[in-house]
């Protein structure tokens, strides 16, 4: 039986926490994980339209080891300046790799399309995604709330909102596994148009309303349900999307295993979204293995990580949309309204 950590946020893996920064006029915002200690990383993308920075240096071939910090952000192509907001607070604090007699800091980072979701895009000449990514280096902490908040801020499933979700697990090996992810996807989060989650299965509690499976399942369960085609706004394409998404361990992972529990992470999308990594999704997970557990896995303690990566990224993908709170000027309506 999976349990979850104290708090039930990535957080919950040591040696990390989390900051949000977001502007309500916008409809957009920032996450930033920070690692306490640089972290063994990883980095698989699956969907057909992504948007990121620093992701090949995450190769197992390439040289650099470790990193300093992965960022979220809405804003698409333009989100990508939050990196250089992050950078620019860890140069503040002396941390980064030592180069030739500097300290550059190691900070990949990805983006969800959330410019068409009815805020305010018009900020002149530079996107305040720099300064986002800067605010949320300083709001960085182990407890931060999840739904409607930094990259989740303006994020939209099929019929519903998006947002952040978090999650985490402790395997009876005594390793924690956590996950966070801004949940912005094409398709839908939910079994039709119920109030019932895909993930309902690996649910722990009610942490995502305690509803399991609609019995029946409703006439809709197999249908295609994509976020714009119902509204008539242009082709599915026009509209954009994105799950980008961390999935974290405090146990000690080669860069090797850190691409492996990535790509077992992403098996948590398929089990929370229907249809998922699409031409129009530029799903991606980050994974960060901060070792701070000391445990080494066997083979077979192996398997049981990477089948909670799914299982933890599914619950936070679900967890994300059911935290989603109304603001102003929204396209589609909360979870908690259906």
């Amino acid at each position: 039986m999976f349990r979850t950590g104290p708090r039930n946020l990535i957080t919950d893996v040591a040696g990390l926490s989390v900051g949000n920064a977001d502007d309500a006029r916008l409809k957009s915002g920032v996450t930033v994980v920070l690692c306490e200690e640089p972290a063994v990383a990883g980095v698989q993308v699956l969907g057909g339209a992504p948007g990121t920075r620093e992701t090949d240096l995450l190769e197992p071939q390439n040289s650099i080891e470790a990193i300093h910090a992965v960022v979220l952000s809405g804003g698409s192509a333009f989100g990508l300046d939050a990196a250089s907001g992050v950078q620019a607070a860890l140069r503040e604090k002396n941390i980064g790799v030592e180069v030739g007699g500097f300290r550059v800091s190691i900070v990949p980072a990805a983006i969800l399309f959330d410019l068409r979701n009815g805020g305010d895009k018009d900020w002149g000449r530079y996107p305040p995604y720099r300064e986002l990514g800067y605010a949320a280096v300083q709001a960085a902490t182990a407890g931060f709330p999840i739904g409607t908040v930094g990259a989740g801020t303006g994020a939209l499933t099929f019929g519903l909102k998006g947002g952040l979700g978090s999650a985490s697990t402790v395997l009876d090996s005594g390793v924690t596994i956590g996950a966070l992810a801004a949940v912005n996807p094409t398709g839908s989060v939910t079994v039709g148009r119920s109030r019932h989650f895909w993930a309902a299965p690996f649910e722990i509690g009610d942490e995502f309303g305690g509803l399991g499976y609609p019995d029946p399942m409703p006439e809709d369960a197999r249908k295609i349900l994509l976020k714009y085609r119902d509204r008539h706004v242009g082709t599915q394409a026009e509209g954009g999307s994105t799950t980008i998404a961390v999935i974290a361990t405090d146990a000690v992972l080669t860069k090797a295993a850190a691409k492996r529990l990535a790509i077992a992470a992403h098996d948590g999308f398929a089990r929370a979204v229907w249809p998922t990594h699409t031409p129009a999704d530029g799903d991606l997970v980050f994974a960060l293995a901060t070792g701070s557990s000391g445990i080494e896995l066997s083979a077979d303690a192996a398997i049981d990580l990477y089948a909670a990566a799914g299982a933890t990224m599914a619950r936070t993908i679900s967890r994300g949309v059911y935290a989603a709170t109304p603001a102003e000027g929204d396209l589609f309506p909360v979870w908690s309204s259906r």
